[in-house]
């Protein structure tokens, strides 16, 4: 067999086919990001809502901070903070722009200590047996939080899993035709050449050998080079949001990048058997004709 007539493994199809299959690895990668990282968003969702609990006036600030402490040690709480009655003025006049205390001749705002939950806990269920909990303590006058928050982000947080779980699949098929296509063409304009190997004697799998192993590199080069954008794009995230290095995990990352390239290398290299069989399977009159 001459040198001209052997299946190149890198040329201009190879790039082509590479540069197509990244861009459909890229936007499967970032759906699997979206899907992985909708946990550690919930979490981080949920471990932000807050509540307050306000304290009796007649409360002494040793007592409150003993209370804080008792609370800190309770296994829903994530972290807490005590507002001085001053502090909450403070922060009154720079929300508000005014000062109350200028109306009434005192300070009616009351200390409190504001709770963030873990997520387990961070559901209304949970968070009613709590108020009831800690109501029992005759000094906390009230337990203030947004009932309706806190319903209205449990339940957006199980629609948008199930959106992505749901877009996961409609683009893993989308990606498989997407690089089927590309590798179906490549492999159309060598049918001849397939047809011609056949006719001096070579075996299937001989035939098979040269193609599986091209379109393998495309989907392992393809695979590294989106999963290289989507860790670039990650790094930049983090460093643009610092908040977002909780959601945004290097083992989601890890996790993304197996999943874009195994993706690659097994949507590739399937796609290519499929499309080599077809063509091996074909009488050479029909060639002429596809």
């Amino acid at each position: 067999m001459s040198k001209k007539s052997r299946v190149s493994v890198f040329d201009m199809q190879f790039v082509t086919a590479g540069i197509s299959t990244t861009l459909v690895l890229l936007l499967l990668g970032l759906v699997a990001f979206f899907v992985l990282a909708a946990h550690n968003l919930s979490v981080y969702v949920r471990e932000n809502i807050s509540f307050s609990i306000l304290v009796s006036d007649n409360m002494k600030e040793r007592d409150i901070l003993q209370l804080q402490k008792q609370l800190s040690r309770q296994p829903f709480v994530r972290y807490t903070e005590y507002i001085s009655k001053e502090q909450a003025q403070k922060e009154y006049i720079e929300t508000m722009g005014i000062d109350p205390q200028e109306f009434v001749g005192y300070n009616p705002l009351t200390a409190s200590i504001e709770i963030k939950l873990k997520s387990d806990y961070a559901n209304a269920d949970s968070i009613a047996r709590i108020e009831q909990l800690i109501k029992q303590d005759s000094n906390v006058r009230e337990v203030s939080y947004r009932k309706e928050l806190v319903n209205a982000v449990n339940d957006n947080i199980r629609k948008i899993s199930l959106s992505l779980l749901a877009l996961a699949v409609v683009l893993t098929l989308i990606s498989f035709a997407l690089i089927n296509n590309t590798i179906r063409l490549t492999i159309y304009s060598q049918r001849f050449l397939i047809h011609t190997m056949k006719l001096v004697g070579a075996s299937w799998a001989f035939i098979r050998r040269p193609f599986l192993l091209r379109n393998l590199w495309i989907g392992l080069l393809a695979g590294a080079v989106a999963s290289g954008i989507l860790w670039a794009a990650a790094r930049w995230v983090v460093a643009y949001e610092p908040g977002l290095v909780r959601v945004v995990t290097p083992r989601v990352m890890l996790l993304v990048s197996a999943v874009v390239l195994a993706s690659g290398v097994l949507i590739t290299w399937l796609c290519a058997l499929l499309s080599i069989n077809k063509y091996l399977r074909m009488k050479a009159g029909t060639l002429y004709y596809i």
